[in-house]
């Protein structure tokens, strides 16, 4: 019987020179003191592909806090197993999507609250549009792209109530597959 593959998903990690978290060191660190298995990563935006551990949530945990005591930064780990990144993949609602990297997906670390989207519509750009598919937001950037949105890391948080991070549709399409 085969393991199943995950990616973690860190949070604004490696980007403009804060939070810095060096792939290959993290990558030695969590094989030599953590449970996981199958460890590799891909991109310096801080995504860990690793065998799936029996306990997701204490998985996330641990990387969070080997993160947070050797690199001193606290970023959320969001876990997704191999099936729900297919899964987000096939409810994309926005197939029409001009560009895949106009077109992200901000996992969740759980449920949005309660009038998320009504909270981030008004704060659109012409050409933009979101939607929310379970634990996954869609945001499509249009042809403006991420640099010119209002749709900024506080206005998100504070519409969505909880933690998620960013990842274009090209990227999650190669997560996919590398946690096939």
């Amino acid at each position: 019987m085969s393991v199943g593959r995950c990616a973690l998903l860190l949070r604004a990690v490696n980007v403009s020179g804060r939070n810095r978290v060096p792939m290959a060191e993290l990558r030695r660190l969590l094989k030599e003191r953590t449970g996981l298995t199958g460890v590799s990563t891909y991109i310096a935006s801080g995504n860990i592909v690793c065998d799936v551990a029996d306990d997701l949530d204490g998985m996330s945990a641990e990387v969070r806090a080997l993160i947070a005591a050797e690199f001193a930064v606290d970023t959320p780990v969001i876990v997704r197993t191999h099936e729900a990144l297919l899964s987000a993949l096939a409810e994309n609602p926005f197939p029409d999507a001009a560009q895949d990297r106009m077109l992200h997906v901000v996992f969740l670390e759980g449920p949005a609250r309660d009038g998320a989207i009504a909270a981030l519509e008004h704060r659109l750009t012409p050409g933009e549009r979101v939607a929310l598919v379970g634990d996954d937001l869609w945001i499509d950037y249009g042809e403006g792209g991420v640099q010119g949105t209002k749709l900024t890391k506080a206005v998100l948080d504070r519409a969505l109530g909880v933690a998620g991070t960013a990842r274009n549709l090209r990227t999650v399409r190669t997560l996919a597959e590398l946690t096939a």
